[in-house]
């Protein structure tokens, strides 16, 4: 059976663990790289990936930086030419860009570190692709390229304030495509 939408998952990273998918990120402000935790990104709610931005943030026009992972839970089945892009975001607030990490997929379980780290939200992560994209259609997307059964390939995001007026549920929607046979 061909790879589907439940077969996909979206996690948070966490720093803490010493392997992949064995701990929970209880707190968003520390995905920040290192390993696949447990958690899954709850669709659709508020502060899933990034915090709310203050005031003071804001008006210093602040930028942070968020790692997840792109999970293929297919028990057999890899995942190729995947694409990664923003697929909507709120007009007005801050803005969205992706990249991805230069780890490139590993499995799941791995004791190997599956994602570079940031030591706050504030610092660039190193070791990602050559530009943020800010792109808003498959084909100018984020090229993740395979991501095997049982794997998962680290993305990160960035969040920069704009000195904007309030915007109220400011965020950003992300989408993946990717091939698969069967």
């Amino acid at each position: 059976m061909a790879i589907g939408t439940a077969d996909v998952l979206f996690k948070l990273s966490t720093t803490t663990a010493t392997a992949g998918n064995t701990d929970a990120q209880g707190n968003v402000n520390n995905s920040l790289g290192k390993y696949i935790s447990t958690t899954q990104i709850t669709d659709a709610t508020l502060n899933n990936l990034f915090d709310d931005v203050s005031g003071d943030d804001n008006a210093a026009s602040d930028v942070e930086y968020r790692c997840f992972f792109v999970h293929n839970n297919h028990a057999t089945l890899p995942w190729t030419t995947c694409y990664m892009w923003l697929s909507a975001e709120t007009a007005g607030g801050a803005n969205a860009a992706l990249n991805y990490d230069g780890t490139g997929a590993r499995p799941v379980g791995t004791t190997l570190q599956q994602a570079g780290t940031v030591a706050n939200e504030d610092a660039a992560p190193s070791g990602t692709g050559t530009a943020w994209s800010t792109a808003t259609t498959k084909a100018t997307g984020v090229l993740l390229g395979t991501i095997g059964a049982g794997s998962c390939i680290a993305v990160w995001m960035r969040r920069s304030a704009t000195n904007s007026t309030a915007v109220d549920s400011d965020d950003a929607t992300c989408r993946i495509e990717g091939d698969t046979s069967a």
